[in-house]
């Protein structure tokens, strides 16, 4: 597999992709683009009730093999509307307070997106000794209204989900940048996975479930939906992990991964040893460079939410090396992009029907 996979195309798909808004609880438009996308590569479709959707190849195979990545971004909720118009907010998923002061932001209303930004004193006005740290307490949103009303009448309420505009660039031409490529990076690679199958006719011999899954900024919750009602054999997971080779990062808390040594492969209980062996044999066979990262506990991914479900689902994490994450401005090396989509492609056609991963047999 010497050519790149991923083409021009395929960049502006991702582009229109991570461009859309699509917070946790409120993915409907990213997945339509999603699905769009994915359509020609299927045989059959379907989303459930809270917007999981999901692809299906060979779907009347008995054995069921899942390629899963999460498509909520997160973003923020209007929680309370000061008299003097000003508005404090919750998190919806893990938002990150310390780089909101002054970033541009749309609250979503029936009446469509208002402007707002996040307001801050100015330098002259704070002291060093006395000086606070923006803080989910203090942060809060000007969108030019002088009464609660004002606001109010431009059809703002409790409740109004918050996003940032940030959009897609290239960074040097090496580096996909934007927000929410944690995860929707991942459901790029999985469609681009079902994409090359189609085009170059690989046939396999189970039937594949490429998943899009919600809410898993908030507890891996669509995972858990989805995962009762594929009931699959294995599950193959994509999320992002830390390049932790960047300024104020502990390496001994966090590990040693560099962005564009290749796709991360996490050992973990939730990470079934037989599984994590095929995709490592694979990869060395392939010659795909890949790294390696420990998890504690959990992986904190929806390899969770498959690996305990239905009495057990052999399970696996690939990740993607993310620099700045949950910021606007998260960076991935084309290069990872590309050897992860490699890779599943391989595994793929490694897994035979029926295949037993049990660890004793």
């Amino acid at each position: 597999m010497a050519k790149k996979i991923v083409t021009s195309k395929s960049i502006k798909f991702l582009e229109k992709y991570l461009n859309n808004y699509s917070p946790t609880g409120f993915e409907s438009e990213g997945q339509k683009l999603w699905l769009d996308y994915l359509k020609p590569y299927i045989d059959e479709h379907y989303v459930d009730t809270y917007g999981t959707a999901v692809g299906v190849i060979n779907p009347k195979a008995k054995f069921k093999v899942v390629i899963e990545a999460h498509a909520d971004e997160i973003s923020w909720f209007v929680h309370y509307i000061t008299k003097d118009g000003f508005i404090y907010l919750r998190r919806n998923g893990g938002s990150d307070h310390q780089i909101a002061p002054s970033k541009r932001v749309n609250i979503h209303t029936d009446k469509g997106i208002v402007p707002a930004l996040f307001g801050w004193p100015a330098i002259h006005t704070r002291k060093g000794s006395s000086e606070k740290p923006p803080k989910t307490d203090n942060i809060f949103l000007d969108c030019g209204c002088k009464t609660k009303e004002e606001v109010e009448k431009l059809g703002v309420h409790v409740g109004c989900v918050v996003t940032y505009p940030d959009e897609f660039m290239i960074l040097n031409k090496k580096y996909y940048v934007g927000r929410a490529l944690d995860n929707r990076m991942g459901g790029f690679m999985i469609a681009e996975v079902a994409r090359y199958l189609k085009e170059n006719k690989i046939e396999l011999p189970f039937g594949l479930y490429i998943v899009n899954a919600v809410q898993e900024e908030i507890g891996l919750r669509g995972a858990q939906m989805i995962a009762e009602r594929i009931k699959p054999d294995v599950a193959v997971v994509t999320d992002v992990c830390h390049d932790t080779n960047t300024p104020m990062i502990n390496k001994i808390e966090q590990g040693d991964i560099v962005g564009g040594k290749g796709p991360v492969l996490t050992y973990g209980p939730a990470v079934q040893n037989n599984l994590l062996k095929l995709i490592i044999d694979t990869a060395k066979k392939n010659k795909i460079p890949f790294q390696r990262l420990a998890a504690s506990r959990s992986t904190g991914t929806d390899t969770d939410a498959f690996a305990y479900s239905n009495e057990g689902v052999a399970s696996a994490l690939i990740s993607l090396p993310l620099r700045y994450m949950h910021t606007t401005v998260e960076s991935a090396h084309k290069d990872d992009v590309e050897n992860i989509i490699k890779l599943y492609i391989e595994v793929l056609q490694n897994i035979k029907n029926n295949h037993d991963f049990r660890y004793i047999k």
